[in-house]
């Protein structure tokens, strides 16, 4: 048995390093829903997938909100003796506050990772500049808070990989100027290849320890392999969210709140149905939200609702039928997904003048939430390019093309959407709304709502 369960994973690799080598297709370019980008680029590294660089010092260093005014260091070091410190301050090189915090390591088949730091260091001040290092060593990083007041810019985009696409999208995430990064699943693709976890974390590390990243997992997270790995152990491993902060029993699923806006990430790999600790979470979570202090509602997710594509199409039914009464009678303003590799967003009004209608049970509604689906920031599997026609009535923009969306909460009752193709080395605004709050449109009065929908108690 043991020999079998042994070859069982070999074979995994194989058709892993078959998948992952595959070739790419694209076309020519176009406009709107027709535009599609020539071939997507080759991933950028590639080894044995039991192998890993060694490298003296923390590597891999990302952040991310860790509950009200904390913040969350992880990194990874090969020195298994290497202290889980985190030093800081506000002046270079000037570390007047220091944090103690936790580890762990994991072993995948024949890999096995390095030590893997989670750090929590606080209260911080908002909207300041904070230096710090790891575990006593340089380099030194910088990171700066969200602010306490509006604005507030999130950048968003899922999908990302690791392509030279995939660094095109980050470059031009970083011209922008944006407090936090959000990002609805599908992180590095690794995909049993757990050394691409490591080569994505250097990738990413210029951008994830400046700004926190809020992310939550996808299909290509979850790597389970039967009678040998259970999912999602690679992914929960380094990436740590406030999930014990926020209530949650798993890591899978939380919410936090960042000035005037509460975000829920939801976890569309693990059970969801009304009697699951999934279901039960997110009642409590929406019951205890404020809408005075948070006038914003906003949830991501993996699998779209609304999706036009031929891409992946129904897969977000059966949650959508559990869960989309749940989020309506909330008030939800928006919800953002990824998976489909295309951009689409669900229909409203252009001006911040008109009636704006959103999208509920299908139909238009102008106390549904505004649906997104921007599952393209630059994986190795390509783009999504054929959709179905003619094009529902929800379905407002819809582009086969590589990008990244940027979402900037001005106040208490508008926000300003915009989706930016990458357009090779250009970042383009290529779709853009003002978007009214649901609290500001009169949605939320009593009576509007069935909030028996959310209450803690089925």
């Amino acid at each position: 048995m043991a020999r079998k369960l042994r070859e069982m994973g070999i074979l995994v690799f194989l058709i892993s390093i078959l998948h992952l080598t595959a070739p790419l297709t694209g076309i020519t370019t176009g406009i709107g829903e027709d535009y599609v980008r020539p071939a997507p680029r080759k991933t950028l590294s590639f080894s044995w997938p039991w192998s890993r660089k060694h490298a003296d010092g923390p590597q891999q260093v990302h952040i991310s909100l860790a509950g009200e005014k904390h913040m969350r260091i992880s990194w990874v070091t090969d020195d298994k003796s290497f202290p889980s410190l985190v030093e800081y301050g506000t002046s270079p090189g000037q570390y007047t506050e220091s944090s103690d915090g936790e580890n762990l390591s994991y072993s995948y088949l024949f890999y096995n990772s390095g030590k893997i730091h989670h750090v929590v260091i606080g209260p911080l001040e908002d909207d300041t500049v904070y230096y710090y290092r790891c575990g006593g060593q340089e380099p030194e990083f910088q990171f700066k808070t969200p602010p306490s007041k509006f604005p507030l810019t999130f950048a968003v985009v899922g999908d990302l990989g690791q392509t030279d696409w995939t660094a095109s999208t980050l470059s031009h995430i970083n011209d922008c100027q944006y407090d936090l990064h959000l990002l609805p699943g599908d992180l590095s693709y690794a995909d049993y290849l757990q050394h691409l976890w490591d080569s994505f974390g250097e990738l990413i590390q210029p951008y994830a320890s400046a700004r926190p990243w809020m992310v939550t997992e996808g299909n290509h997270e979850m790597e389970s392999i039967p009678f040998i790995k259970s999912p999602f152990q690679s992914y929960n491993a380094r990436w740590k969210m406030p999930y014990v902060e926020s209530g949650s029993t798993s890591n899978l699923y939380y919410s936090f709140e960042v000035v005037g806006v509460h975000v829920i990430m939801l976890g569309s790999y693990t059970d969801y149905g009304e009697y699951s600790d999934q279901y039960a979470w997110l009642k409590a979570d929406l019951a205890k939200v404020d809408r005075e202090r948070t006038p914003w509602l906003l949830v991501l997710l993996h699998v779209p609702w609304y999706n036009s594509n031929w891409a992946h199409q129904g897969e977000g039914d059966d949650m959508m039928a559990v869960v989309e009464p749940v989020l309506y009678a909330a008030g939800v303003d928006i919800l953002i997904a990824g998976h489909v590799h295309a951009y689409e967003r669900s229909f409203l009004t252009s001006t911040i003048l008109e009636q704006q209608e959103r999208v509920y049970s299908g139909q238009l509604d102008s106390c549904g939430a505004i649906h997104i689906t921007v599952g393209d920031g630059g994986n190795r599997e390509g783009l999504a390019l054929r959709y179905h026609h003619p094009k529902p009535i929800w379905s407002a923009f819809r582009e086969a093309s590589f990008g990244h969306g940027e979402l900037k909460i001005v106040n208490a009752t508008h926000a300003f959407w915009s989706w930016h193709r990458n357009d090779d080395h250009e970042s383009l605004s290529s779709d853009e709304v003002w978007i009214n709050s649901l609290a500001s449109a009169g949605c939320l009065r009593s009576g509007m709502r069935d909030f028996s929908k959310i209450q803690i108690v089925p």
